[in-house]
């Protein structure tokens, strides 16, 4: 049963308004400070979508000539900043890691992040009918920010769920984060020479996620986890042993890390570049239907404002806009017109596909879980091996390439956070133009800062295992890790051998699915949930796979309900859930830049264990009961 936007399409109310404009750019200079942090400290960000879409309506309640589409506006720009914070400190700092800058140029940052993330921005145009409208794709944390602003927007008893979910998410992030448990709990044991490993984040959030994906999607991405963890690492161990006398989780970690990952990105390239050709009608379709919305305008003819895209006659002009700077930046470091050529043509194609992949997982696991930096090391990959064949080595051969992953990582994480955007759009009833213009508005706005920011933090802090690093460095692990893939292509060391055994296991999975699908069966195996499972720890893994679990106990508790009504009050618990982590994360990053984090002495990780078990309880009664 589909669902109708929240706002029918012939309604039309104030999206473009001051107020959203400064709001969404405040928020989006915020949410880019604090993620640049982030990212740098623990190697991941926090999505801004829901955090925003609750500032902007508590701060918009003020005021009388208020609107739910103006909020939705709001978190599109704020948003936007988080995302490009993820797409410039997964790949930039990699140069501080080679050595090759000591401190960023303003200017450098400045185009890479601007220019780069926007062309993310126009790149998923052409993706939106063909992944939201057609396709369907679930993006539960576009849905779950819908919800919260529907359930903000009708007040009283629809918005309980979410309020009870805020509450109880933001309590528990906030006393894991104080230390009375960790993060993650886990445990490994060597076995003979194989090594076991089991563990789980805990997160209100994942379990979050997994319940709005639903059962299907939720154990591929454990099935992923389990590959790497309970095959691959114990059989890799097994050859190679441990030479180095790591402990039995340091050692599962290490390997999975510097090996196993890699077969993750080998099944990401294939089931990426298979999703583009499973979906090449849905897109082609979509860019026709773009170009025929086009035609009826000029003719005259109304259109439904829920329909509009961009033109994508200005979307090819922006994009060629966008790419000559971005030219002009690689021919003045690397001083050759040919090389910044082929530089220019592989952002464009790479960050394309990188960009469509992104929306895609965006849409599956979400944007907080969406592995742009596996994205990034497949576009690393295929520019360093480029780039070595026309002749470039040493640190110009390594810096070029970060140069060129640094504008396709910032694409790709636009492009996952735009769809998420325009999900949340499609189902509150949004008009899809007005969102991009303001996804590249919060895009330019956030790139302004991100330099000084950067600075401020080497300066202040150092990135670990640099000449520059104080006494408490940022690790920066995602920087490092593409430091040294870039290092390992020009120097002959990387092991291709994982990365053909992915694409191995995808072109397997991909099989099965096709064989599935011909016999009409519900359950799937589409490769990209098990590709994002393999790339990601298992701990991510487990919790999405409970959540989903949840979700399959209490549609069988609905029954006759589920066909009348596919989602439930469990829904929005779930969103609120996620609201109440990703708030309650964004202020304690805030505290730890301050340095006031607070700490309590007391530590008891079967405490974490048992409030989280409370937590899918409630979740289950509370969509079970609707």
């Amino acid at each position: 049963m589909e669902q109708k936007p929240y706002i029918p399409p012939e309604k039309s109310l104030p999206e473009y308004t001051i107020k959203a404009f400064i709001l969404g750019v405040v928020l989006s200079i915020i949410m880019g400070a604090a993620n640049a942090y982030l990212g740098m400290y623990a190697g991941m960000t926090v999505s801004a979508s829901i955090p925003a879409a609750v500032i902007s309506m508590a701060i918009l309640r003020l005021f009388k000539d208020k609107n739910i589409l103006e909020n939705n506006m709001v978190q599109t720009a704020a948003s936007a900043g988080e995302s490009l914070a993820a797409g410039i400190i997964f790949t930039l700092p990699a140069l501080i890691v080679l050595n090759y800058y000591t401190e960023f140029p303003y200017y450098l940052v400045t185009i890479i992040a601007a220019l780069g993330g926007s062309l993310g921005a126009l790149f998923t145009v052409v993706l939106r009918r063909a992944f939201i409208v057609e396709e369907k794709l679930p993006y539960p944390e576009g849905t779950a920010c819908a919800e919260v602003l529907i359930a903000g927007d009708k007040g009283g008893s629809h918005a309980k769920p979410i309020f009870y979910g805020g509450l109880f998410g933001g309590l528990y992030k906030l006393l894991g984060s104080s230390g009375l448990w960790a993060g993650t709990v886990e445990t490994a044991k060597m076995v003979g020479s194989r090594v076991l490993y089991i563990g789980s984040d805990l997160s209100a959030a994942l379990i979050s996620v997994g319940y709005i994906v639903g059962l299907n999607i939720a154990f591929l991405v454990f099935l992923g986890g389990a590959i790497a963890w309970f095959i691959a690492i114990p059989i890799y161990a097994a050859k190679t042993g441990n030479p180095n006398g790591l402990s039995a989780i340091d050692l599962a970690w290490t390997i999975w890390s510097t090996k196993i990952r890699y077969m993750g990105v080998g099944a990401m390239v294939v089931g990426g570049l298979w999703s583009l050709v499973k979906l090449r009608g849905p897109i082609i379709r979509g860019i026709k239907a773009g170009l025929e919305v086009a035609k009826r305008r000029q003719a005259g003819e109304s259109v439904l404002r829920t329909e509009e895209d961009l033109p994508l006659n200005y979307v090819i002009i922006l994009i060629i806009a966008f790419v000559v700077p971005l030219f002009l930046l690689y021919l003045h470091i690397i001083n050759s017109v040919g090389i910044a050529a082929v530089m220019a043509i592989i952002l464009l194609i790479v960050g394309f596909l990188g960009s469509s992949i992104a929306g895609y997982l965006a849409g599956v696991v979400g944007s907080s879980n969406n592995p742009v930096s596996g994205i990034t090391i497949m576009s690393l990959l295929f520019t360093a091996l480029v780039l070595k064949a026309l002749g470039l080595s040493g640190i110009e051969g390594m810096a070029a390439t970060i140069l060129v992953a640094a504008v396709i990582c910032t694409a790709a994480a636009i492009a996952g956070d735009t769809m998420q955007d325009l999900a949340t759009g499609y189902l509150v009833g949004a008009t899809p133009k007005r969102q991009q213009i303001f996804e590249i508005i919060g895009t330019f706005f956030a790139a302004l800062v991100m330099a000084p920011v950067l600075n401020l933090l080497i300066k202040a802090y150092g990135i670990a295992g640099t000449p520059t690093a104080k006494a408490n460095a940022l690790p920066a692990p995602q920087a490092f890790l593409m430091a040294k893939v870039t290092e390992g292509v020009f120097k002959g060391t990387l092991e291709w051998n994982m990365v053909y055994i992915g694409a191995g296991i995808a072109i397997v999975l991909i099989i099965l699915d096709e064989i599935l699908a011909m016999k009409k069966s519900k359950f799937r195996t589409p490769v990209m949930p098990v590709a994002v499972g393999i790339y990601l720890p298992l701990s991510l893994g487990i919790p999405i796979f409970i959540g989903g679990i949840t979700r399959h106990l209490v549609n069988k508790a609905r029954g006759s309900k589920v066909e009348e009504k596919p989602t439930d009050a469990g829904v929005l618990g779930a969103a609120g859930l996620i609201a109440g982590e990703a708030i309650m994360g964004i202020f304690f990053a805030a505290l730890i830049v301050a340095n006031k984090a607070p700490s309590i002495g007391f530590s008891s990780n079967i405490l974490g264990i048992l409030l989280l078990v409370g937590l899918l309880i409630w979740l289950y009664i509370t969509g079970k009961e609707e």
